[in-house]
């Protein structure tokens, strides 16, 4: 059997993709008014990673740059390191795990900027260090633009990560993000002023950074670790603690191993 006729029976019974078919069928069928759209973005398409990459070249599509171009750029990159896919299905998975709204795994392949911008920084990353500077910053405004998400290209995202709703995240450009993380809406992981070098946080695995916390400097959040919701943190936060207030401090334990899987964003005392 040759090697594209095996890929190709692959992706048939690949279960996440078939999942995604699935729930564009279901569109399909139900709002025929969309039907072009599902079409083009999801059935037309052999596998996931192509659905995916033609959807964010569609809204990415500018004047100075054509979803043709990017489309190009991302079909390469995926080409060239197949963990790109990888990282991108483990996140597709957490979404639908941690996410109560979404029914269907197809949802936030069409609809969830928060999804779709941590994609496009796995691209503009890889091209970042490939040499490619200008179009992986070209990637992070545009994606700004977008989706209302800023990450620098040279910061460093896990797999497994949620970005719940998105609007205002603002990630620095020696920030590190591990495994299994969830970040809400308006978090920023900033520097706090103009040190140069290493100077943005470093989060663990497993850690919940609640809705509009701000975690500022090159300081460690320890795995488990939870930012309460409006948080200011300036220092480093011990694994499995949870920290709330302006300035942060320890207020209990994180509850479990992974707030970040578990999405329990109620202090837990000491």
């Amino acid at each position: 059997m040759s090697e594209l006729k095996s890929q190709t029976i692959l992706h048939r019974v690949d279960p996440l993709w078939l999942a995604v078919r699935d729930g564009a069928e279901q569109i399909r069928t139900a709002e025929p008014s969309l039907s072009s759209f599902v079409e083009t973005t999801i059935l037309n398409h052999d596998r996931l990673e192509d659905a995916l990459i033609f959807r964010l070249a569609s809204r990415l599509d500018h004047a100075d740059v054509s979803a043709y171009r990017i489309r190009e750029a991302f079909s390469r990159s995926l080409d060239d390191d197949p963990k790109i896919g990888e990282a991108m299905r483990v996140d597709l998975a957490a979404v639908l795990e941690r996410d109560p709204a979404v029914e269907r795994a197809v949802v936030p392949i069409l609809y969830f900027k928060g999804f779709h911008a941590l994609q496009t920084h796995r691209f503009a990353h890889f091209l970042q260090a490939e040499g490619r500077t200008d179009f992986a910053l070209y990637l992070q405004s545009r994606s700004s633009q977008v989706f209302q998400v800023d990450i620098n290209p040279k910061a460093k995202v896990g797999r497994g990560v949620m970005f719940d709703h998105g609007t205002g995240i603002v990630i620095g450009e020696t920030a590190v993000i591990g495994d299994n993380t969830s970040v809400l809406q308006g978090v920023t992981l900033g520097g706090t002023g103009k040190e140069s070098d290493d100077r943005h946080p470093k989060i663990g695995s497993g850690v919940l950074l609640g809705a509009g916390a701000k975690i500022l400097g090159n300081i460690k959040i320890g795995h488990g670790a939870k930012v309460a919701a409006g948080s200011v943190v300036l220092k480093d936060v011990p694994a499995n603690k949870t920290v709330a207030g302006v300035p942060a401090k320890i207020v209990g334990s994180s509850g479990c191993p992974e707030p970040g899987c578990v999405m329990d964003q109620m202090l837990t005392e000491k």
